[in-house]
């Protein structure tokens, strides 16, 4: 699966906290640590243990380079590679915000690169990655890309780039959405008598198993919602709070995400 990567190597540029997940995951899924060239200027020393090579001249023509920089670090980051660009060597981006437009101008419009977003889920193997690539990639790029994103959770592929600022909104930004509404569960539940310390573990163990049931159940949603709805019960009491048109919880969320996505357009036009 990553012989190419093997043989001529792979590049992280930057090694923060989605760059060393994705980096366990590669080592964990049979990368060798002598294929791995690390760039970053404040190495963690869980890094340094690992046997990668760290700061040092990079291979002449690595099978990929992860670009895992803040966008604002961007700009002083990629120059450096520019060498590598114009060739074989296919860049692949989880910087948010940041176009395959924009790669190409800094790194030579002959370039592979593969635009991604992951989500932080990804940093316990549980996130779920949106990518796409320029008119440079063909299918064993993106496969390679697939193959190492995957060590982070699941993975899909676009249709087109536009689609990643509402990408952004559903899934980037969505972990963020989930880890509010388990604050506002748990606090709900303190405002009808329990100690906020039991509130809190009941809104974390809800929201975790219904996710989970979610994702392995071959109902959809909508089914499992039903299953657990008696008449006239207690939960549907609570549903219909939830599911009123106007005031509801669907138009808050289409306005969540629309809000996120908008300012995802907003940040890619500069």
């Amino acid at each position: 699966m990553y012989s190419d990567i093997e043989r001529r190597g792979l590049v992280l540029l930057g090694c923060g906290k989605m760059g060393s997940a994705m980096l366990a995951g590669w080592l964990a899924s049979g990368v060798s640590p002598t294929a791995v060239w690390v760039i970053d200027p404040n190495p963690s020393d869980w890094v340094r243990g690992q046997g990668v090579h760290i700061n040092v001249d990079l291979p002449e023509s690595p099978a990929i380079v992860i670009v895992a920089v803040k966008p604002q670090m961007m700009g002083a980051a990629l120059p450096s590679l520019q060498a590598l660009g114009n060739s074989d060597t296919v860049f692949l981006s989880i910087a948010a915000g940041t176009s395959i437009a924009t790669f190409e101008t800094i790194l030579g419009d002959s370039t592979p690169i593969v635009r991604a977003m992951p989500n932080t889920p990804a940093a316990i193997g549980q996130g779920i990655t949106a990518m796409i690539g320029n008119t440079n990639t063909d299918a064993n790029h993106l496969q390679m890309a697939e193959n190492l994103l995957s060590a982070i959770g699941q993975v899909v592929q676009l249709d087109a780039e536009q689609q990643m600022d509402a990408v952004t909104g559903v899934s980037g930004s969505g972990p963020a959405y989930v880890f509010y509404m388990i604050d506002v569960l748990a606090q709900a539940g303190v405002a009808q008598g329990l100690s906020p310390e039991l509130a809190m573990q009941l809104a974390k163990a809800t929201v975790s198993g219904a996710g989970a049931l979610a994702q392995s159940a071959a109902e959809t949603p909508t089914q499992l919602r039903i299953n657990v709805t008696s008449p006239n019960g207690t939960t549907q009491a609570g549903l219909e709070v939830l599911m009123q048109d106007a005031t509801g919880l669907a138009p808050l969320i289409k306005q969540t995400v629309a809000a996120a996505a908008d300012r995802s357009r907003e940040l890619a036009n500069g």
